[in-house]
């Protein structure tokens, strides 16, 4: 994802696109500047943004969503304390961490794998909320159970009762 502006330079001349497109869900209840945050934190997991990319600049996400240079600010100093990004004065804010990223096959059968299970759960009469529920529980279940056989994160494993049980 790149944001297209005929006046992005850095002070070398080179240029400064960004790799993220901020998206704001005024419904959703989550303050504009931590929706900012998480969507950083998601483009990092998913592969969007590596290490050393930048960040669009303030006066641009100001620009594109119509909100204060502040909540920019706000969101940008949060990457800060969460160790995520960093600021480099006179040049933008940058991401500094690298985050442990799946394989881009692998995200796709699993996103392949998710979709099939949003097909079946709106089959079965879910809506959006129903779904979110759903998952939450079963991935809250999933990391107790994890964590009660000791089971180190990015192994196979079957928790217990569950040996030949299929979905």
């Amino acid at each position: 994802m790149y944001i297209d502006k005929e006046d992005d330079r850095v002070g070398d001349g080179a240029e400064a696109a960004s790799r993220i497109t901020f998206r704001l869900d005024p419904a959703s209840g989550v303050p504009t500047y931590l929706q900012l945050v998480h969507q950083v934190e998601q483009a990092l997991r998913l592969g969007y943004l590596a290490q050393g990319d930048q960040l669009p600049r303030v006066k641009d996400v100001v620009g594109s969503l119509a909100i204060n240079p502040n909540t920019v600010l706000k969101a940008y100093r949060e990457l800060e304390h969460r160790g995520i990004a960093a600021g480099r004065p006179g040049q933008g804010t940058f991401v500094q961490a690298a985050p442990s990223v799946v394989p881009l096959a692998e995200l796709t059968g699993l996103r392949k794998s998710l979709l099939g299970w949003l097909r079946t759960a709106d089959s079965a009469g879910l809506d959006a909320d129903g779904m979110t529920a759903l998952f939450a529980a079963a991935l809250r279940d999933f990391h107790e159970r994890r964590a009660a056989t000791g089971a180190p994160r990015g192994t196979q494993w079957e928790p217990p009762g569950e040996a030949g049980r299929t979905a």
